[in-house]
């Protein structure tokens, strides 16, 4: 199938959900993964309506970032601290802030290009050793410090990975505890605080996401077909 096609599929399947979870379709952000993918694959999806794509590794957006058409950039994956610096006047968000140590890191070099950096809080609310991010409990010691030490970056919700299960509902109560603790910020508002995306569900698990509160999905396989990791 194409990529306009998985699209138009995709895009009707977050509408559903959006409708079955008292929302509107408009209401869920579709961010498009191309880790691995070139600039033409990237290029057809934005030329087919998607605004948002995402990249897990620093190096990938610099070396695409010249071919690929205007669009919003995101970095999804782990962020070490030495490569701030390369992205930070490149992405739209960062949404894998899971330190107060790479958190100052990106204030410091947001503050250098004169701009505000959007960042989510990645939160682990499995535990899984093999992903990155801070625990539930650790949720608000973090984001306090945040705001205490770093003014050029402005909080704007959290990042949540469930585990990857071949039935998409024993992911449910992980996205079900991760939009606890986003809704127990809403409305908060101190300086630095815009609490607004819930960043959770990818190919294999988007829907049910979406019923439990996501707003923002990050969709890479279903899109582009399976990644081929020997490139």
């Amino acid at each position: 199938m194409s990529i306009k096609t998985n699209l138009e599929y995709i895009n009707k399947t977050i509408a559903d959900a959006a409708i079955r979870s008292g929302r509107k379709p408009e209401d869920i952000m579709l961010l498009a993964v191309t880790k691995t993918h070139e600039a033409p694959e990237m290029n057809e999806v934005i030329d087919c309506g998607v605004e948002n794509i995402g990249e897990n590794k620093v190096q990938e957006i610099t070396r695409k970032y010249d071919d690929v058409k205007p669009a919003k950039w995101h970095l999804i994956g782990h962020l070490q601290t030495n490569k701030v610096k390369y992205i930070i006047d490149k992405v739209e968000m960062i949404h894998s802030v899971d330190s107060l140590h790479l958190a100052q890191e990106i204030d410091k070099r947001a503050k250098q290009h004169g701009l505000v950096m959007k960042i989510l809080v990645q939160v682990n609310v499995a535990e899984e050793e093999s992903k990155f991010g801070i625990t539930s409990q650790e949720t608000d010691k973090l984001i306090n410090d945040i705001l205490e030490n770093c003014p050029n970056v402005k909080i704007c919700g959290i990042m949540c990975i469930a585990p990857f299960v071949d039935d998409e509902e024993e992911a449910r109560p992980y996205f079900r505890e991760a939009k606890q603790i986003y809704d127990s910020y809403l409305g908060d508002t101190r300086e630095g605080m815009d609490f607004k995306y819930l960043s959770m569900g990818m190919s294999n698990d988007y829907e049910v996401a979406i019923e439990e509160g996501s707003n923002l999905v990050r969709v890479g396989t279903a899109i582009f077909g399976a990644r081929d990791y020997s490139l």
